[in-house]
């Protein structure tokens, strides 16, 4: 008769984002969870006999039910909870591996106290496409994949309502984006001298956050413009940004089945289907050159 060999379940990646609110300062723990349990699975294979079978969407329940209840000091400590819970809850579970990917946040830092405002460690691409005809320069420059986030200060209210419309209004929600951003330099002409690139991108880099920080939201396509104004208005060598920001929504969960309240602690992070917003701001009669696609 044939042999069940080496066999387990669970729940891969799980997407936990936990907020701690500390008054005005808040701090964030982002977690990819997956869970894998193994133990005495003969019976379900052979039979399909679901008696001791834990659902996966169980697994994915008490990571966030652990979250609120328990916190999240480090993942370490966290993956030990679960894991202990997982073996000393259920008969037929032998063994649990928990395994955490954290995604690492830092505070955005504009001269004043950072307190809800935080961009993901070392994530961005820095980019640049240079064209040259034989007599004129284009020099675009950029970066993408610069992963922000405002765990307040942003709303969203007030719009189109049609009969397919579920979205409820917001008054306040996180907002969360991976920003996409080419701009354009005034420089074409090989007899100036080339611009300090090193120094304008930093500079570009930073006047994107600080916009993104100080900017109370009522839309993503207002934190946008402010975001591209920034740059234009304070890099006199910049001529045109373009910039790209899907809108990595974070819905509450629903820990009510639980007998938990959920008081804008627990986020399901959410990576499809996005909102995209794309828009060009332009220095005054600069001419748009930066494609669209």
């Amino acid at each position: 008769m044939p042999m069940l060999g080496q066999n387990q379940y669970g729940k891969a990646e799980t997407r936990v984002v936990r907020m701690v609110r500390d008054g005005d300062v808040h701090h964030i723990k982002d977690l990819n969870v997956s869970v894998a349990l193994s133990g005495d699975m003969a019976d379900v294979h052979r039979h399909g006999d679901n008696t001791g079978v834990l659902p996966t969407d169980t697994m994915k329940n008490t990571v966030y039910a652990f979250a609120k209840e328990r916190g999240i000091a480090t993942a370490e400590h966290f993956g030990i909870e679960l894991a202990r819970h997982f073996v000393g809850s259920q008969e037929t579970i032998r063994t649990a591996r928990v395994r955490i990917e954290e995604y690492a946040w830092e505070r955005i830092e504009t001269g004043r106290e950072a307190r809800h405002s935080f961009v993901r460690a070392g994530q961005e691409t820095r980019t640049a496409q240079v064209r040259y005809d034989g007599r004129d320069w284009e020099v675009l420059s950029g970066l993408r994949d610069l992963t922000v986030m405002n765990s307040t200060d942003s709303e969203f209210h007030g719009f189109v309502k049609d009969p397919y419309t579920t979205l409820p209004e917001a008054r306040d929600r996180i907002l969360a984006t991976d920003v996409h951003a080419r701009w354009r330099h005034g420089w074409s002409d090989a007899a100036r001298p080339e611009p300090d690139w090193d120094a304008a991108y930093e500079g570009a880099r930073a006047d994107l956050l600080a916009a993104f920080a100080e900017t109370y939201s009522l839309s993503l396509q207002q934190t946008l413009y402010a975001m591209g104004a920034r740059v234009i208005e304070r890099r006199p060598g910049i001529d045109e940004i373009r910039l790209s920001l899907p809108n990595k929504h974070h819905f509450l969960v629903d820990l009510a089945p639980f007998g938990l309240t959920n008081d804008n602690e627990v986020y399901f992070a959410a990576d499809r289907p996005y909102g995209l917003i794309e828009a060009t701001v332009l220095r005054d009669g600069a001419e748009a050159r930066i494609p669209t696609d």
